[in-house]
Formats: structure tokens, C-alpha cells, sequence
């Protein structure tokens, strides 16, 4: 199995060329020939936009999102990241990637054979008595069919497409390399991070190219809902499950995607809801470790009111403080507590002075403040949430990346609702799963445990302070021992007194130049330059060139 590539170190070698001018050559025709000219890419372009295209009369975005469905599934899953992140890219670049599809031909079953036999060798039909050879479905990474092992059970299988890490490799050889080259020549991509954007793109691919990594996820997500037999999550058969094949079980029900799955015998919908609902939310704030894609096509419908989930590939991780912080931020909403919102905001962030609480809120009012109090069937929360992540980034507050994955989900959620129910308001079902976590967050036995902790940490602190105290003093007590002071800009502070004494040294010189001079000027000489006297005509002279000198000094001081 060929690992995706690690690091930023990808982008400084260069391995395909081929690929480079493809890409470039595909954002040329669509109108981003300056840009490429302006990274020094100009050479690797074959065709430009014809000024006669119907593509000229496109915006920018549009121009992109189609760069991005001709270049391939690689680009297609990342203009589906940048649509998860407005405060990352302006908005109307986030609403053309929202049309963006991870769909893609079927591979032929030969070629899914090919890969499992590499995988299972000659046990293959020994480890499975048959395998559908018509796709349930396909997508950029895997593609996914029906089998049965020999001991009987139905199972699903979900297979990676052949030269698949290559091809991402390579994308992602070039994605470093442009971002790096966009970062250079180009500073008004500097404010978005190119470069940031591909590491968090590729961290993503990552997990997701890695089927074992998505069995550990279901294997988690089956030991929190062991208790909920309403909850269905399939089994994962380790034994033949690998990094390009994930085995697990079929799940008896119905996807929500298709038109069948609520009229179903004895299926009371709003049951369904409640669950659906139920479990996402215990997954955000009790369990911490949520469904990162749970659209209709991963919701299954089971007899007797039952829910399944499948695809656990993209999953979330909350701490108990990001937790807190989100159910505080639904509190805020539903009391249209703006400034409640942008403090949440500050206090997940990473520090930053340069933020203006009092304006962060307003505009957060001025964005929400028009939804109040209507529903889902009117308002979609989590798309409102993700547009406030824009505002929050313009007034320099960087939004946690769990964070925006949550926004996403509500996004998907809420596709849910709507399937299910048009009217369903998701913040008003919500806010009963925030109002128990305030509490839980107060009860007995979270007060226990915080106490226990703060006592095992303050035990710590009292064991180490004696030999750091030690540590400390034997230090200051060193004859080798200075103190260190560093001074933001201390070599432009320095650069500027030298040039500040330059210029005093100067007006000093120029000012006995001329004094001096003006005094033999008074005096009778016999030699005379112009009817002045040669020795004062001389100092005026070098004080008018040293005068120059120290004007140009002067407007080139830092």
C-alpha cells in the first residue's frame, strides 16, 4: 500500500511535469492566465481563454469551480473542503464549490476483483462466497458492493479505487507548489493561507484513504451506543478488513436518500426525527466524537422506528470545553445574545488583541438578527453559522477546524430534518440536549470529577515546586548565568538611532563648515573664488554636498 506523502516537503520536488501543465494549462483556459504568469508558470500554458468564450462572460467563481471539475476527483474534494469553510474563502466562492459532486464512473468489476485479490490473494472466494459485481456505489476514493461471506452473513464492502494515493500524490505534489508559489507572488492570497488549506486538505485525505483508521472510527462509535439498541451501527469484520478494503455489515433498512425508505411499514416519522436528531446530538455533547458527514444517503431507516449509520470516514472530536462552548453558542442564539456569541467565538480561538468585541457582535446581530424565529422550513441554522465563521475571520478571530466541521454537520442535519419533516425547528430540538449539558456540567458528579482533578493537579504542582525552586536559584546563582531581554524590532530600532546619529553627526560638521566659513568671509583675503574668499567659498561647498548627503540620509531613514 502507497502511503499519501507527509509534509510541506512534497512541493520542493517536483516529479510531474505533466500533471503542473495540465493544471495550469486547465486555470489558463478558464481566465487565470495572469495568475499563472504572475507565479512564473507562464511557460507550462498550452491554451489561454479565447476572448470569443462563452466562459468570459463567467465570475471568477463559476471559472473555478469548473477548473476544478475538469481536473478530477483530487480537486473536486477540495473545492467541497473550501465550501465548509467561509472563513477561509469569500462567499461567493463558497456557494459555486457547494455544487460540486463526488461523483464518478463505476470502475468495470474486473478491476475491484484485481484489487481484492491483491488483498486477500487466493483466499478470496475461499473468504467470500460471492460478490455482487453491480456497484451500490462510486465515488473518488472507493466504490462500494455487496458480498456474502462463506459462514453466510451479508456484508458490504467498500474498496479502493486502484492508483487512487498516486493520483492524490501527485495532485497534492502540485497543490504544495502553487500554494507555495501563490504565498510568494501574489500577497493578497497571503490573508486565506494557501498554504494551510492544502495541509488541512490533506490531513483529511489522509484518514480518509486509510479504511483501517475508518474501522477503529465505527468500532468507537458502536462502544457509545451500546446501550441504545434503537441505534444501529454495522459491525466491521477486522479480519478482512485492510487499508483498501473495509468489510462490514449490511444493514437490513432503507437509506433516507431513497423515496421508499419512510413509507415503510409501521414507520412513524417523527420517531424517526426524534432519534436521528437524538443521536447526533448525544454524539456532540455527551459523547464528544460526531458523524462528520451525515447525510441522507448515511442515515438508514429500520423496521420499528430503528436508525443505521454508515461512513465513518470524516468524524469530529469535541473536548469537554468546545462542547460547552457550543451549547452555550445555541443558548446565545436562541436569546439572540450577540455579544454572548462573539465572546464563545474569542474563547475558542488563539489569542489575538486585534479583536473588537463590541463590532465582532453587531455584525453577528445584523447577520442572524433578520432569522429569529423561524424555522427550519425558512432558515438553514448551520449554513447561518458557517457565514457568521466569515465574519468571525474578518475581525481576525481564527475559528477552530472542529468547530467548522460541526457548523458543516448541522448543514447535513438539517437536510435530514427537512427530508423528514419541512417544519422541524433544529435549534428549538437542540437546545433540550445543550440545557442537560449545562446541567450535567454542574452535577454531582462532574463536580467530583472536576475536584478530583484540580486536587491531582495542585498535587503535582506542590511535589515539583520544591526542585523547580532549587532548579531556579542554583541558575541566577551561576557565575555563567545573564539574563536574556528580547526586544520585538530591536534591529530596526537599531538601524534607526545609527541613521538618527548620522544625521546629527552631519548637521554638526555642516554647521562649522559653515560658521568657519562665514567667519574668513569677513576677513580680507588676497585669493578669491567668484569674489568670495577660496577658503570660505571651499566650506560652503562641502556643506552644501554634506547638506545633500543628509537630506538623502533622511528620506531614506527607516
Amino acid at each position: 500500500m502507497t502511503a499519501l506523502n507527509t509534509g510541506r516537503q512534497i512541493g520542493k520536488t517536483l516529479k510531474n511535469a505533466a500533471r503542473l501543465r495540465t493544471i495550469v494549462s486547465v486555470f489558463a483556459r478558464h481566465g487565470f492566465h495572469k495568475v499563472a504568469e504572475k507565479v512564473k508558470l507562464g511557460r507550462f500554458i498550452i491554451e489561454r481563454l479565447s476572448t470569443s468564450s462563452d466562459i468570459e462572460s463567467l465570475s471568477m467563481a463559476e471559472r473555478m469551480r469548473m477548473s476544478f471539475e475538469e481536473l478530477g476527483p483530487t480537486f473536486v474534494k477540495l473545492g467541497q473542503l473550501l465550501a465548509t469553510r467561509p472563513d477561509l474563502v469569500p462567499e461567493e466562492y463558497v456557494s459555486e464549490f457547494e455544487k460540486l459532486h463526488d461523483r464518478v464512473q463505476p470502475l468495470p468489476f474486473s478491476v475491484i476483483e484485481g484489487v481484492l485479490k491483491e488483498e486477500f490473494g487466493e483466499h478470496l472466494y475461499k473468504i467470500f462466497e460471492t460478490i455482487d459485481p453491480e456497484p451500490l456505489g462510486s465515488a473518488s476514493i472507493a466504490q462500494v458492493h455487496r458480498a456474502r461471506l462463506s459462514t453466510g452473513e451479508d456484508v458490504v464492502l467498500k474498496v479502493q479505487r486502484p492508483g487512487v494515493i498516486q493520483t492524490v500524490n501527485d495532485d497534492l505534489n502540485v497543490l504544495y507548489l502553487l500554494a507555495d508559489l501563490l504565498s510568494t507572488y501574489v500577497p493578497e492570497t497571503r490573508p486565506f493561507n494557501p498554504k494551510g488549506i492544502v495541509d488541512e486538505y490533506f490531513k483529511t485525505l489522509e484518514l480518509e484513504t486509510n479504511f483501517v483508521v475508518e474501522a477503529n472510527n465505527i468500532r468507537r462509535f458502536q462502544e457509545n451506543f451500546a446501550n441504545d439498541e434503537t441505534i444501529k451501527i454495522p459491525d466491521v469484520y477486522f479480519d478482512f478488513t485492510t487499508e483498501r478494503v473495509l468489510t462490514m455489515e449490511a444493514l437490513p433498512g432503507v437509506p433516507l436518500s431513497q423515496a421508499t425508505s419512510l413509507s415503510q411499514a409501521d414507520i412513524n416519522t417523527n420517531e424517526v426525527i426524534r432519534r436521528g436528531l437524538g443521536a447526533y446530538l448525544k454524539m456532540v455533547f455527551h459523547d464528544g466524537l460526531f458523524h462528520g458527514d451525515l447525510h441522507a444517503g448515511n442515515f438508514f431507516v429500520l423496521p420499528n422506528n430503528h436508525i443505521g449509520l454508515i461512513d465513518f470516514g470524516v468524524v469530529g472530536r469535541l473536548n469537554s470545553r468546545t462542547q460547552g462552548a457550543i451549547a452555550n453558542m445555541l443558548l446565545a442564539l436562541s436569546k439572540e445574545d450577540y455579544d454572548r456569541l462573539a465572546f464563545e467565538y474569542v474563547d475558542l480561538a488563539p489569542f489575538s488583541d486585534r479583536v473588537n468585541i463590541d463590532i465582532f457582535a453587531k455584525d453577528l446581530r445584523e447577520l442572524i438578527a433578520p432569522y429569529y424565529g423561524l424555522t427550519l422550513k425558512n432558515v438553514n441554522l448551520g449554513k447561518i453559522l458557517m457565514k457568521s465563521s466569515g465574519i468571525a475571520a474578518r475581525h481576525h478571530v481564527q475559528v477552530p477546524t472542529e468547530l467548522m466541521l460541526f457548523f458543516k454537520s448541522i448543514v447535513s442535519v438539517e437536510g435530514i430534518g427537512r427530508k423528514i419533516d419541512k417544519d422541524f425547528d433544529f435549534l428549538k430540538y437542540s437546545l433540550e440536549f445543550a440545557g442537560e449539558l449545562a446541567k450535567t456540567q454542574f452535577g454531582p458528579q462532574k463536580v467530583a470529577n472536576d475536584l478530583s482533578q484540580i486536587a491531582r493537579e495542585s498535587r503535582a504542582f506542590i511535589n515539583a515546586l520544591p526542585r523547580q525552586l532549587n532548579f531556579f536559584f542554583r541558575k541566577i546563582n551561576s557565575p555563567d548565568h545573564a539574563f536574556k531581554v528580547r526586544i520585538y524590532e530591536i534591529k530596526e530600532l537599531k538601524r534607526s538611532i545609527e541613521v538618527s546619529f548620522n544625521l546629527l553627526f552631519l548637521g554638526v560638521i555642516i554647521s562649522a563648515l559653515i560658521l568657519s566659513s562665514s567667519f574668513i568671509f569677513v576677513h580680507q583675503t588676497e585669493n578669491h573664488i567668484w569674489g568670495i574668499p577660496t577658503a570660505s567659498f571651499v566650506g560652503y561647498v562641502l556643506a552644501m554636498v554634506l547638506g545633500l548627503i543628509a537630506f538623502v540620509n533622511y528620506i531614506r531613514k527607516p
